[in-house]
């Protein structure tokens, strides 16, 4: 049997039978290149021959001890690592450029070394030079911390050997070159060679290595989706560059929870930790305003308190314009089809403005409610209580359905001084003291017994 070759888009990792200028995936140009076949399986043959060794077998009520770990001392990289670094464990990080990933990982692999681990930095992308200055203006300068500036795999894995590090940065992986795959660096075939080879290396080893990580404008990280399978943990530094917030959020965690966040804020000395996000997203909200509503969500294991701003004017264009930042406009299209359908509030020939403040990204269904009040806020110009805060999810019948962590998104308004909740009826954990929760059937009842309207 002929093994015919693929042809792969080092854009998106999409895979096509014969070559073309443009990729049917995402749509990227030039970017489609050839990759030797693959071995047929693992017969005899293909393997040279050789039997493989008998794998040892386990059964579910066998017990292992937790892997040790090693706190950075900063606490917002440890919670999001799950408790501190595992040895022999591969962490991907993913972000925009600029957004400060380089210096985060420069201040984690400083605070590493502090607790007597030996760290290397490898940069694909900035001089030695560069990351010394870097280091001035962040106070590390007498950090014990190994730098090097290398591109060749080959030479930096024999480094690596050499060395024995406890701890390896690889910043990043997009310029990593392997010289035993014909493609130009930062390719599909590259970028997954070179994570393949730092990862095997690193549990054979014990030694842990973090990878830094491109993202396309769509805000993946860049080369083949295998990467994030390969590594143990997955983690997204997030935030907008006009905003001085930092949120690490990690999407895949072998050794601890996932969707855990940590909160940074960039000042001029680099990053740092931020140990009541709530308060610090709520600092400028001071007064009440129509289309601000404080939303009380949950990210990860903590409860997280943040204003939803809405604008709703009348269009000057023929075809309204919706604009969303910080959340999913498919689910604000939801939102105003129910809101339309159910609760007979037409938002036609109305623009519509959707904003998280503060930078921050909110995912989760219970935030319906929230941008259900912020728009009927904004467009009937009547303020919600500055003291109130609103958490539910919406179903496309208009219900309201209740949300998980009640108690815990409850007990975080109360300890930031809110008096108010509306939440939907049948919740469980509302019978905190000193909190007035206002239980709420439908969106109907909602926009009735809220706004007076409906």
């Amino acid at each position: 049997m002929v093994k015919q070759n693929t042809f792969t888009c080092n854009a998106c990792g999409a895979s096509h039978k014969k070559w073309s200028g443009r990729c049917d995936g995402c749509g990227a140009w030039n970017s489609i290149t050839q990759e030797a076949p693959l071995s047929a399986g693992p017969s005899k043959k293909s393997l040279g021959g050789k039997r493989g060794r008998s794998i040892n077998l386990t059964d579910l009520s066998s017990k292992e001890t937790p892997p040790p770990r090693t706190m950075s001392g900063l606490a917002e990289l440890d919670r999001v690592l799950g408790g501190g670094l595992v040895p022999a464990s591969a962490i991907l990080v993913g972000g925009d450029p600029g957004i400060g990933k380089s210096t985060l990982l420069l201040q984690a692999a400083a605070s590493f070394s502090d607790k007597g681990l030996k760290v290397i930095y490898v940069s694909g992308e900035e001089a030695s030079a560069q990351i010394r200055m870097r280091a001035d203006r962040l106070g590390l300068r007498g950090a014990d911390v190994q730098l090097a500036t290398e591109t060749n795999l080959r030479d930096i894995l024999t480094t690596l050997e050499e060395q024995k590090p406890a701890l390896a940065i690889i910043d990043s992986i997009q310029t990593m070159w392997a010289d035993n795959v014909e493609s130009a660096p930062g390719s599909v075939s590259q970028v997954r060679s070179a994570a393949h080879e730092l990862t095997t290396f690193a549990k054979r080893r014990g030694m842990a290595v973090i990878l830094v990580g491109h993202v396309t404008k769509d805000g993946q990280i860049a080369g083949p989706r295998i990467v994030e399978h390969m590594v143990d943990t997955v983690l997204y530094f997030e935030g907008e560059r006009g905003h001085q917030f930092r949120i690490l959020r990690a999407v895949k965690n072998r050794f601890g929870p996932t969707d855990e966040i940590g909160v940074f804020e960039m000042t001029g000395k680099g990053l740092s930790e931020v140990t009541n996000p709530s308060a610090l997203f709520l600092s400028e909200r001071d007064k009440p305003a129509p289309g601000s509503v404080v939303f009380a969500g949950i990210e990860g294991t903590r409860p997280v308190l943040c204003e939803l701003q809405a604008l709703v004017a009348p269009s000057p264009h023929s075809q309204a314009r919706r604009a969303v930042v910080g959340w999913d406009s498919g689910r604000l299209a939801m939102i105003l089809a129910v809101l339309e359908s159910r609760c007979g509030i037409p938002f036609a020939g109305l623009d519509v403005y959707l904003n998280v403040a503060g930078g921050m990204r909110i995912s989760e269904p219970a935030a319906d409610l929230a941008v259900a009040a912020a728009l009927l806020s904004a467009r009937e110009d009547t303020a919600l209580p500055a003291d109130t805060v609103v958490f539910g999810e919406i179903s496309l019948s208009g219900a309201l359905r209740p949300v998980g962590q009640t108690e815990n998104r409850l007990k975080e308004a109360a300890k930031l001084g809110f008096s108010g909740a509306i939440v939907p009826a049948g919740s469980k954990g509302t019978s905190r003291q000193g909190l007035k929760i206002q239980n709420i059937t439908d969106l109907t009842g909602f926009v009735g017994d809220i706004f007076g309207a409906g």
